[in-house]
This record gives C-alpha cells, structure tokens and sequence, in this order.
C-alpha cells in the first residue's frame, strides 16, 4: 500500500518512464535469448538439409509420388519456422536497439548536466583564485576552530572538482562504451536482416517446387486415384484381419478368465467345506475382472499402465518422414483419404522395430506383403506393408526390438503402415509417438 502510494505521488512522466521499462524488462525476460534463437535456427536447418536428402532420394523415381509432396510441405513449415525465428531476433534486437538508445539519451543529459555543474564550479573557482582571497578568508574566522572549519572546506571544495572532472571522464568513457555496442547491435541487425532475405528467397522458391509438385500430381490423378482404391481395399482386408484377431484375443481373455474364476470356485468349496457359516456368500462372489477383459493379470495390467504412460513418447517405428496422417487426408486433384494409421516413408528395406515391449499376437501376409500384431496391454500395435517379418506369434518383444523390414509402396520408395488400437477404436499414432 505505502508503494502504490509512492508510486502515485509521482510525477506522471517518470511513472510512465518507469512502466515503459518494468514491461520491457518482463517481455524480455520470457523471449529467448539470442544464443538460443540461433541455436534453434541451427536445429532447424540441420533438419531442412535432412529433409532435402529424403526428398532427393524420393526424386530417383521416375514419377512425381505423394511423398515428395509430404516432404515438400514439411521442408516448407521448417523454413517458415526459420524465418519466424529471424524476425524474432530482429524484434529483439530492435528493442535492445531501442532500449539502448534511450539509456545513450539518458546517460548524455546527465553528462551535460555534469560539465554544466564542473563550468560553474570552475569559474567561482577562477573568480576566486588569488591565495590573498583564501588567506583573507581563513584569517577572517573569528576563532581558531572555526578557521580550521574553512581550511576543511576548501579541502573539500577542491576535492569536489577534482571528483566533478573524473565523474565527467567516467561518464564519458560509459557513453562511448554505450554508443559502440549500439552500434554494435546495429550491425548484427543488418546482418540478421540479410539472413532473413536470403531465407525468404529460399522460402519462394520452396513454394515455386511445391506449385511444380502439385502441377505433376495433377497430371497423375487417374493413377493416383487407382492407387488411393487399392489402398482402400487394403485398409478394409488389414481392418477385417485386426478385428478378427482381436476378437480372439477377447475370446481367449474370456476362456482364461472363466477357467480361472472355476479353479477359484473349486477351491473355495473346498476350503467351506469344515465350516457352516460364510461360504455361501463367498462361494457366489465372481472374480472375473471389471473393465477390459484384455487386462486380467498383473502382469498386462502393469503393461497397460506402463504403455498408457509413455503416451508421447513412445519411439517410431522406423526413423523416415510422414507420408500421409492420421484421419482424412486430401490429395491434389481433390482426391480423399481416410488413413488408418500413419504413413511413414523410409528407406528399402529399413529396419522396422516395437514401439513398445508386448507380446507378437499375429504375423500375416496382406497381399505380397506382411503385417506384425503386437497387443501391449488392451493396446494394439500393427506394423504392416513389410517386405519380411523377424518374429512369430507368441513371441515376447522388448520397445526398440526388430520385428521385420520395409516393403515398398506403389512408387517404388520405402514405407512402413503403422496402426495403433486402444482396443476395438483406432487412435492417432502420432499423439503417442515421441515428437
């Protein structure tokens, strides 16, 4: 209270002033620094140079596919991205331009004012120079003390100069220091204002690619819509498999969980045999577990917990780039479709691995390929468009294990189709792999 009393005591300006730098000094302690906006700008150029290869490789085709289109749009929202950090240094370094200059302004008008007070000194000074005026006005005390009063204040009054000129040289010296490292902020604005050019020219020039990819896939839009029908027919037959085996690992969940509850029946009539009170009531209690009959045991419940946990952060299944998304996706020429899963281009043959540790509930082929069933829990993964599998049903897997390898797509460039199942519902891979 007694602050903002203070604070409403004072003049309107200096209050005004005052906000101006409590708010500056707030934005500019949640901006990131300019260390760290260049090392964010290096990530992502690393990343853009890793997607140009990927793009390359997919280019050794002889058609324009899908996922030159994929990587083009990502290559385009990483660019974005280093712009958009460019401008943010440039708007830090603009406020620390602004900032400084207005420290310069203020450190000029109290070095003005200090050789304002130095003049006068200095002329009181001259006027007063004679060692007849200083000795006249020592002898002119009325008493012994009070000419050693005087004597202490001359003393005083010459080192008072003495400090007036070396607080004008410090000052002076601080204002020079100011002045070169506002020019200092000045050049690496220009520069950084130069780097942004030369990246929205790189920017341009992506969309221009984008615009020719767009253009040819057009042009192909009979055969890429013969291909979005096969992928179709497949989705259908891998939902027919995913359903059909899910539903046999309900059946057998149940089977386990009905031969468990009659051993347990069993026993307890057993132990009520001796006694004549209790056992009725006991004997009646079903232990068949509430929820997902896919999580019974200790042991899937502890999976299923664990799996649940490491949502966002479960590892992809083979390192390459998004193809097509979770959920509707359209293609140019106006071309629909509803992915299932994830698209992931890759490299032939690339290795594919478990997202995470469960057990291999079916390895089928689709067609000239093959698909892994993983159930982790009431989870399910599926691993599908693989060229070999490397593991059976029944099989325990560990996350990161290898479980087959790439197959290619209709264009001849690696990929890998992953599914990811909360039981009977498919969810987005993506929400639960590691971004």
């Amino acid at each position: 209270m007694i602050l903002i009393k203070k604070f409403a005591c004072m003049p309107r300006k200096i209050v005004t002033t005052l906000l101006f730098f409590l708010i500056a000094f707030a934005v500019s302690a949640q901006q990131p620094t300019k260390d760290e906006l260049e090392k964010q700008r290096a990530e992502l150029k690393k990343e853009i140079q890793e997607t140009e290869k990927a793009l390359i490789e997919t280019q050794k085709t002889t058609k324009v596919n899908v996922g030159q289109l994929s990587l083009i749009n990502k290559k385009l929202d990483l660019q974005d991205n280093v712009v958009h950090n460019i401008s943010n240094e440039i708007r830090k370094l603009s406020d620390n331009i602004y900032l400084s200059q207005l420290e310069i302004n203020k450190i000029q008008r109290i070095l003005d004012t200090l050789k304002v007070e130095y003049a006068k000194s200095m002329v009181y000074a001259y006027k007063n120079r004679s060692n007849y005026d200083f000795l006249n006005f020592i002898f002119s005390a009325n008493n012994f003390n009070d000419a050693i009063k005087r004597i202490a204040y001359l003393k005083s009054y010459r080192n008072y100069r003495e400090m007036q000129a070396e607080n004008i040289l410090k000052t002076q010296a601080l204002l020079e220091d100011k002045i070169r490292r506002l020019s200092g902020l000045k050049d690496d604005k220009k520069e950084v204002l130069s780097e942004k050019d030369k990246e929205l020219e790189k920017l341009q020039k992506q969309k221009e690619q984008k615009a020719d990819i767009v253009s040819k896939l057009k042009g192909r839009q009979k055969e890429l819509l013969a291909q979005v029908r096969d992928k179709r027919k497949q989705d259908a037959k891998l939902k027919n498999a995913i359903t059909a085996m899910i539903r046999r690992e309900i059946e057998r969940a149940r089977a386990e969980a009905a031969r468990k509850e009659k051993e347990r029946l069993a026993a307890a009539k057993n132990n009520t045999a001796d006694t004549k009170s209790g056992s009725t009531a006991s004997a009646k209690t079903s232990s068949i577990p509430s929820g997902s009959v896919l999580v019974s045991s200790e042991a899937d419940k502890e999976l299923n917990a664990s799996f649940e946990k490491n949502k966002g952060a479960l590892p992809w299944p083979s390192d390459g780039y998004v193809i097509t998304h979770f959920g509707p996706n359209q293609y140019p020429g106006g071309i629909d479709y509803n992915n299932p899963g994830v698209s992931i281009g890759v490299k032939p043959g690339a290795a594919v691995k478990s997202v995470f540790d469960g057990e291999v509930t079916l390895v089928n082929y689709m067609d000239d390929k093959q698909v892994v069933f993983i159930k982790h829990g009431k989870y399910f993964s599926v691993y599908s468009n693989l060229a070999s599998a490397s593991v059976s049903r029944g099989d325990k897997v560990h996350t990161g294990q290898l479980i087959g390898r790439a197959g290619l797509n209709d264009d001849g460039n690696g990929e890998v189709d992953f599914i990811l199942m909360d039981e009977n519902n498919n969810v987005n891979p993506e929400s639960w792999l590691k971004h």
